[in-house]
């Protein structure tokens, strides 16, 4: 993780969860994990995934996001969590709740991403 190869070090992290359930906190580690590299993609410009950082649906309601948040918060606090990573990704979801939690910022970033994601119009000759 230290270059920051969150995918792969996520996919380990999950293989060694199947051949080893018993393993302490590893949900711990797939989480921080997952949330990095979520980070690390963009929707547009300088955009982050901001619904895959929370790891819950673009229609999402507001309760939704709200109990994923806390659900995350509790996995990912610097105080539970001393993985590395573990800070910042906490960081990470707390700023994107908040996006996501105010009603008129969501709503710009859901236009901004509408308009990038948009597909290409492409013209249609029908034959009649």
């Amino acid at each position: 993780m230290v270059r920051n190869e969150f995918e792969a070090a996520r996919k380990f992290a999950l293989k060694a969860k199947q051949l080893f359930p018993e393993l302490d906190n590893i949900s711990q580690i797939i989480t921080v994990c997952g949330i990095h590299f979520s980070a690390q993609k963009m929707i547009y410009n300088d955009g982050k995934d901001l619904y895959g950082i929370l790891q819950v649906e673009n229609v999402a309601d507001e309760t939704t996001i709200q109990k994923q948040y806390r659900k995350l918060a509790l996995v990912l606090h610097p105080d539970k969590n001393k993985f590395p990573g573990a800070e910042e990704a906490f960081k990470l979801i707390g700023e994107e709740h908040m996006t996501l939690s105010d009603k008129e910022k969501r709503s710009v970033y859901d236009i901004k991403c509408r308009q990038f994601t948009r597909p290409a119009v492409t013209k249609v000759l029908w034959e009649y």
